[in-house]
């Protein structure tokens, strides 16, 4: 326990290293949009008397260090500045759309674990017979389609010629939860397949190196029921997968943004296109910075189940 919370520490003490590289890198290539935030704020028939009067008030024009550490500043008070128009504080816009992503993620993250631990246990149980073809077939599937793609095949299927969810928009939990899961059911599976379907491969792949290990045979031989082996040769088979989880929640993050936009949810991937359409480069950069530091988060936490999993490298 004393070396699981020594590692544990080291991890969460790189954090806040890591989120000033983070705000560093999305800071600096924001610097390179061609959009001018004066002319966006004043509109673009503002004459040059005004520009330069609204970037000296706001530091537009001062050096590029000056104006990151003006930034890290703002952002260690949790001002992530307004958004253009209408003139909102972009910390608001994003403490109402992230929640949304985030239940979006979660959902889909759930979906996509317990897919891949059906799929890829019965797949190494029933090692080169007729479930495993089946099952690797239908897994190359959905690697191979993007989740937008099977977004807009499930719309077709199950919206439209089975109309059993809608096509679109967002139902507040608090309002209705049935409403909630049908309205959040597609999106999360089309975010979930192909996660999924990558998962059930390396799930397969690590129960069929144990279960050709000597203490699998000594189980059986000494009698252990089926169920007993295979819960604890899929403890030992998880910490391979476990270490790609983190990667696939970033995955998931980032194809939300558009799985929104197909889906017309009102999360972060509604305000990045806003952003992006409306020249908005606060609001863009508020919105990449936050989804970025949840992205990390979720790595760290992925990392401190992959020292539960795995007590071997609690001593490296």
């Amino acid at each position: 326990m004393v070396a699981f919370l020594r590692l544990a520490l080291r991890r969460v003490a790189m954090m806040p290293v890591m989120v000033l590289g983070i705000a560093l890198l999305v800071f600096v290539v924001l610097q390179f949009s061609p959009t001018d935030p004066a002319y966006n704020a004043l509109g673009e028939s503002a004459s040059p008397e005004a520009r330069a009067a609204f970037a000296e008030a706001n530091g537009l024009d001062d050096p590029l260090p000056v104006r990151y550490f003006a930034f890290l500043g703002d952002l260690l008070r949790g001002d992530l500045g307004v958004t253009m128009s209408p003139s909102q504080p972009v910390a608001d816009r994003i403490a109402t759309a992230f929640p949304l992503t985030l239940q979006l993620t979660l959902l889909g993250l759930a979906l996509a674990v317990v897919l891949a631990l059906v799929f890829g246990v019965l797949s190494a149980v029933y090692r080169d017979r007729w479930p495993d073809q089946v099952f690797r077939v239908l897994s190359m599937a959905g690697i191979a389609l993007p989740s937008f793609w099977i977004g807009v095949l499930l719309i077709q299927q199950f919206a439209l010629n089975m109309p059993l969810f809608p096509t679109g928009g967002y139902v507040n939990p608090a309002d209705s939860f049935s409403g909630w899961l049908e309205s959040m059911t597609l999106p999360a599976l089309s975010l979930a397949l192909p996660v999924a379907s990558s998962l059930a491969r390396l799930v397969r792949t690590s129960m069929v190196t144990e279960l050709d290990r000597d203490y699998v045979r000594t189980a059986r031989g000494s009698g252990l029921p089926p169920f007993l082996i295979i819960r604890s040769v899929l403890r030992n088979a998880l910490v391979t997968p476990l270490t790609v989880l983190g990667v696939k929640v970033g995955y998931m993050l980032s194809g939300a943004v558009v799985i929104e936009a197909i889906f017309d949810l009102p999360g972060m991937g509604k305000l990045i296109l806003e952003g992006v359409n409306g020249g908005d480069v606060g609001l863009v950069q508020g919105t990449v910075l936050t989804i970025a530091i949840a992205f990390l988060v979720v790595n760290v936490v992925v990392d401190l189940l992959y020292l539960l999993v795995n007590p071997r490298i609690r001593t490296v």
